[in-house]
């Protein structure tokens, strides 16, 4: 037998190991003899396009990557466009709900607050322990903008890991799907024989906070080279436990950090286009969130890198920004505020409550900044909108920007930028046939789940879609690589820059704000350079040899460290 050796570096020195051996084919007469992979790929492709709803293709795809990984990401990786909307959003969202029923065998981790004391012993239980590098956790208790779906949110969890593995080349046996299991408030989850988790309310705060940090400790002793994602938290916890732990390990929280990384990345290409159009600088535009929650919040502070990197100040940069939540405008003297509201509540306005979204959109039309660096001229606003706090009913933002909205900002702005968020389709904050329509055709629209293109007057208008998908893939391998002992806004900040930057001359012809997902991958290895930068110059990176290289060669390792299928 030849043993293939592969070089790799450790402690500064590059040293040698024996490759991986190719997968074992079947041996003759364990297949049919007309066999051919080639065919059965299309055969797999034609099987998953003969189901009629999107749970059934989910449960097709969930079953198949069981199966045969090598097919399922060789499907990912040729079809990313058709097949991500089943295996992330919008898809996921309704397996998440449905996951207790459609449950079929064992996948990832779960670790429930009966296990304080012993999770340490839990984690050792995970069968490819030393191969562990990157681990989606969620407790469930805010997937989407569907509240509280418990031990269900392991859909989650797997999704995104399957998007490391297709769309950064993450090895499938190196990631590890988490779900904690800490109660459920979702009374009918309680209620239902088939719901696979506890059968309780959830823990107190005192309580989760004993279980996070003793699961965050063993978490470390157990996989030493993990980065960590939090995913789908409830907002306080989400704030909460990201600033607890972010300056001892390696966290990063996609719902706060990873879509504000791809929504200012989106306004970056957005605000050229909108200034273009205006003839107004940069710095002119100011934004409006409808929803301040963690998305919200979190989204609105990484935004505010897109008016520093104009020459702002961050207090200049804050208050160009405006939060609409359940009750309306948030300002400082409104009454009570959640903690996380607070940094963004404005101290211009004290008069009564105000809940008219096209009143709110006259108000920052007045706004005039203390000391301007330049002026304003006419106003320039961003329009985006997030899952509302949980408070609210569900269907308190969906169609929330009517046509009135819409119009409205067409009559401020030649090109405006309207960015419903909201996940999945049908809690859409507008369609962007309702956005093209209302605005004549100028509307610069990037949204959280897929829209067809629409025509419009002879020409073909193409929707954006501010996947966080862009984002984490590049990020989580860039910081794998690095063995990054902390994830750090400027290598979230790198993130969002490097995906701005990775369009082609085609796809800014076509008028794109983000690159095609077909060339995911490409896009991931020029984020993760950009990454890796950024965690040398934080010091935060336990790989010196990559130092050594230029950004051709590192670019060239990243492409090489891809995993991909060997069917």
């Amino acid at each position: 037998m030849t043993i293939i050796l592969t070089p790799y570096w450790s402690k500064g020195v590059q040293r040698l190991k024996p490759a991986s051996p190719p997968p074992e084919k079947l041996r003759h007469g364990l297949v049919p003899s007309a066999f051919n992979e080639g065919v059965h790929a299309e055969r797999a492709l034609a099987q998953l396009r003969g189901k009629d709803q999107p749970l059934e293709k989910y449960i097709f795809l969930s079953r198949l990557k069981s199966d045969d990984p090598d097919l399922f990401y060789k499907l990912c990786l040729e079809n990313m466009a058709e097949i991500t909307p089943i295996i992330y959003t919008p898809t996921v969202g309704d397996a998440c709900i449905q996951f207790s029923h459609i449950y079929r065998r064992p996948e990832g981790l779960w670790v429930s607050i009966k296990d304080k004391g012993n999770i340490k012993n839990v984690l050792n239980n995970w069968p490819k322990i030393d191969k562990a590098r990157i681990s989606v956790v969620t407790d469930g208790s805010r997937i989407l903008g569907l509240g509280d779906l418990g031990v269900n949110g392991m859909g989650i969890s797997i999704g995104k890991l399957s998007l490391y593995v297709a769309g950064a080349g993450i090895l499938p046996q190196s990631t590890i799907p988490i779900c904690l299991d800490l109660g459920t408030n979702n009374q009918a989850f309680l209620e239902d024989p088939f719901y696979l988790g506890l059968r309780q309310k959830r823990v107190s705060e005192q309580e989760m906070d004993e279980f996070m940090d003793e699961f965050m400790h063993e978490m470390t002793q157990a996989f030493p080279k993990m980065m960590i994602q939090f995913e789908d938290f409830s907002t306080d916890k989400a704030f909460r436990y990201l600033e607890r732990y972010r300056h001892q390990y390696p966290v990063f929280n996609d719902d706060i950090q990873g879509t504000g990384a791809v929504v200012l990345s989106g306004l970056m290409n957005a605000a050229k286009l909108s200034s273009a159009a205006s003839g107004m600088p940069l710095n002119a535009h100011r934004i409006l969130f409808f929803g301040a929650g963690s998305a919200g919040v979190g989204v609105a502070t990484q935004l505010q890198s897109f008016f520093t990197l104009q020459g702002l100040s961050v207090e200049e940069a804050r208050r160009r920004i405006w939060l609409i939540d359940s009750q309306g405008l948030v300002y400082e003297s409104r009454g009570r505020l959640a903690e996380h509201k607070k940094y963004f509540a404005r101290d211009d306005y004290s008069g009564p409550p105000m809940t008219d979204i096209l009143d709110i959109i006259d108000l920052c039309q007045t706004y005039r900044p203390p000391r301007p660096v330049h002026h304003l001229g006419e106003f320039q606003p961003f329009w985006t909108g997030f899952e509302m706090n949980l408070k609210c009913d569900l269907h308190c933002h969906q169609g929330a920007f009517t046509p009135e909205v819409l119009q409205l900002m067409a009559a401020i702005n030649p090109r405006p930028i309207i960015f419903p968020l909201s996940n999945p389709v049908r809690l859409s904050e507008c369609s962007f046939n309702d956005a093209v329509v209302n605005t004549n055709g100028t509307v610069l629209f990037a949204s959280g789940s897929p829209f067809p293109e629409q025509e419009f007057v002879g020409r073909v208008l193409y929707p954006g879609q501010g996947n966080n998908m862009y984002i984490f893939p590049g990020l989580g391998l860039g910081a794998i690589l690095s063995r990054a002992t902390q994830v750090t806004d400027s290598m979230v900040e790198a993130s969002s820059l490097g995906l701005a930057n990775s369009l082609t001359e085609e796809e800014h012809a076509a008028g794109l704000l983000y690159p095609r997902v077909e060339r995911i991958r490409e896009i991931s290895a020029h984020i993760a350079v950009q990454v890796i930068r950024a965690a040398q110059k934080a010091n935060v990176t336990r790989s010196p040899e990559l130092a050594k290289m230029d950004d051709s060669q590192l670019h060239a390792l990243m492409k090489r460290k891809m995993w991909n299928p060997s069917f």
